[in-house]
């Protein structure tokens, strides 16, 4: 049997700290090259067929959700929380959904956030403007000075240090010449399919927006399973969320997007996200995978064994806490394209 390992040296440089985002390791990262846990429909909390989460905003960003989605529909003239139709589902007014994660935020010094949010009725966007300057929020959202390249991004510890450290985004009908810090979500992002059933659930293609390429931008994984009621009326499937949100489910799509685009989402986008193990540290492993570099052997099942500092994996369960204090994954080494060979050293 052959076997590999990192020198003890490298190991013991890892630091335990958390600066930004829980971990010391992301704040040298740019922006786009984190991998974010997401909130689908983050505001439409409770148990009925247009409610996607189980618990508050507030206590999504607890459990380690950094990318918080939510619809506004028209009410009264005004943008309202409301999921299709302000019938269906009603969260309230956006300035609310605002200034609860503002509260947050407020409290969470060393926490990069980023909000995107729809606006199918093509609100004024002066109105959403004036919802961030209303509730304070606004202070804390960052204005890049130019359209970004995917390289240009500052890192997460740039961004905390300048207090900016919120990225706001809007689908359609933004402005930027009028908000310029609500930024156009598709010349920065492309999304794998929207609302994907069983049948295609596991998959990492481009959906939007139309004849997009990777090159050049980030990108969201849409994970949030859906059930086909009726033709072509589908609504949330509470009942398998574990299963859906599980590691071994997440990964199975992670997996087809390293290997189509070389890199793996910045957003995973779940619904129903409550815990009992802190969300983060499933999405732990993709931030560690280029930082980390690849901690490997090979054994007689030609796989690749990834060891995961336990750093990383503070709030992983017992049972993912082995090998002197790292996790341990393995692949079959033909599905991993990015061994980095200066950090194994035969023993």
């Amino acid at each position: 049997m052959r076997r590999f390992a990192i020198s003890a040296l490298a190991l013991a440089a890892r630091s335990i700290a958390a600066d930004c985002n829980g971990h010391a390791e992301l704040c040298d990262r740019s922006y786009s090259e984190v991998s974010f846990v997401g909130a689908h429909n983050s505001p439409f909390v409770g148990i009925g067929p247009a409610d996607n989460q189980f618990t508050s905003v507030t206590k999504q960003l607890d459990l380690g959700v950094r990318f918080l989605q939510a619809q506004t529909q028209e009410k009264d003239g005004e943008p309202e929380m409301c999921h299709t139709s302000c019938l269906l589902e009603d969260a309230g007014p956006l300035t609310e959904y605002l200034s609860e994660i503002k509260t947050w935020v407020d409290g969470h010094a060393n926490e990069v956030v980023t909000l995107l949010i729809t606006n199918p009725d093509a609100i004024d966007i002066n109105k959403y403007g004036d919802a961030f300057k209303s509730t304070g929020f606004e202070s804390y959202v960052y204005t890049p000075p130019k359209k970004l390249a995917l390289n240009d991004w500052p890192t997460l510890g740039e961004l905390i240090s300048s207090g900016k450290r919120v990225i706001v985004f809007m689908d359609y009908n933004m402005d930027t010449s009028k908000v310029p810090y609500i930024l156009d979500e598709f010349a920065y992002y492309f999304e794998t399919p929207f609302s994907p059933t069983e049948d295609n659930f596991i998959q990492c293609d481009i959906d939007r927006p139309d004849g997009a390429k990777a090159d050049d931008r980030m990108y969201l994984a849409n994970h949030n399973l859906n059930v086909e009621i009726l033709p072509g009326v589908l609504v949330p499937d509470p009942l398998h969320s574990a299963e859906t949100n599980s590691i071994e489910s997440i990964t199975s799509q992670t997996d087809i997007c390293m290997k189509n685009y070389g890199r793996y989402p910045n957003v995973v986008l779940r619904r129903y996200d409550s815990g009992p193990e802190p969300t983060q540290w499933v999405l732990d492993p993709l931030n560690a995978a280029d930082e980390l570099e690849t901690r490997a052997y090979d054994n007689d099942d030609n796989q690749i064994c990834f060891f995961i500092d336990i750093a990383l994996y503070r709030n992983a369960p017992k049972q993912h806490r082995n090998i002197g204090g790292f996790h341990v994954r393995c692949i079959q080494g033909s599905d991993q394209p990015h061994l980095n060979q200066r950090d194994i050293h035969q023993v």
